[in-house]
């Protein structure tokens, strides 16, 4: 089985698509997509896309579904508001006060984009199968839903909820079933794919292995909730990272035969810091942060 992996980001997702777009025109097709927080709502564009082209054509045509998502990026994706608005202090004063906090942000300019673009019935009739990442917040489980299970739409919208920044999401009518970004747990889920049966992986990490970090104004809310997500992300994905890539070394044999399938792994992920941020980012920033991402995608496949 061939996946194709997408981890976590925040706006880095614009850095992922154009870094998709070198695998794409390198000849990769998928038989399934895996993504968490920015890698699931790319993943799930995607799937979507390939499932309408699926119904319409008869075939499937990469290069032009991620060119649409690219276009999604620079068409919807290019100012905070686009993304959520600010709650007023008077809000989220009384809303902390009278215990019923649910984050900085109102997100639902970003849910109407999703649901515009995406929509289960897509998924369903896709022939590539797609799996999202989210935290249930109540028992700390990981969670990987599919289109065909009930609630998908919420754990997509889960899976890239921000812990404080954005709303946790219930998945249903259970109040129990709440769940927020899966790179509280895991950054991009490589583990989950080769648990599944893949073979052959192209993995898109958003954030450097070794990441030099400039003095914040700590006494600032958002500055130190981003940092902190910053220093937790990095240590996450590079673990992550590690596993897989030490996962052909860790292999066990009997009788000199190995019982686990040896993986093809491709990991691209950039060498620096991806300069943008939730607060403050504009048309070129997306523009930047996508040409960046086909620059390094195009670098590392063409070194093979």
């Amino acid at each position: 089985m061939k996946a194709l992996v997408l981890g976590g980001g925040a706006l880095k997702g614009a850095w992922q698509v154009g870094a998709i777009q070198a695998i794409f025109e390198k000849g990769f097709v998928p038989d399934m997509i895996y993504g968490i927080s920015a890698g699931a709502l790319n993943s799930s564009f995607l799937v979507a896309e390939a499932g309408r082209q699926q119904h319409k054509y008869g075939y499937i045509d990469w290069n032009g579904a991620n060119k649409k998502l690219i276009s999604f990026w620079l068409n919807n994706i290019t100012k905070p508001e686009d993304v959520g608005i600010p709650k007023s202090y008077w809000t989220l004063g009384v809303d902390t006060m009278l215990g019923r906090f649910d984050g900085l942000l109102d997100v639902n300019p970003l849910h109407e984009k999703v649901k515009k673009y995406v929509s289960v019935e897509d998924l369903q009739k896709s022939p590539i199968k797609i799996k999202v990442g989210a935290v249930n917040i109540h028992t700390g489980n990981m969670k990987y839903a599919s289109p065909f299970e009930d609630y998908f739409m919420d754990y997509l919208r889960a899976s890239s909820s921000i812990p404080i920044i954005m709303p946790p999401v219930q998945a249903g009518d259970d109040p129990k079933e709440v769940y927020m970004d899966g790179g509280l747990r895991e950054v991009i889920p490589i583990r989950k794919a080769i648990e599944d049966g893949a073979t052959e992986i192209y993995a898109v990490a958003t954030h450097p292995r070794h990441r030099n970090m400039e003095p914040i104004n700590h006494k600032n809310l958002l500055n130190i909730i981003e940092r902190m997500k910053d220093i937790s992300v990095n240590q996450l994905e590079n673990n992550d990272i590690d596993w897989a890539e030490n996962y052909n070394q860790n292999l066990v044999s009997l009788y000199g035969f190995t019982i686990n399938k040896k993986i093809k792994l491709k990991v691209i992920r950039p060498e620096e810091n991806i300069p943008i941020k939730l607060t403050s980012f504009n048309l070129d920033d997306i523009k930047a942060c996508i040409k960046s991402g086909y620059e390094k995608g195009y670098s590392v496949i063409n070194r093979e």
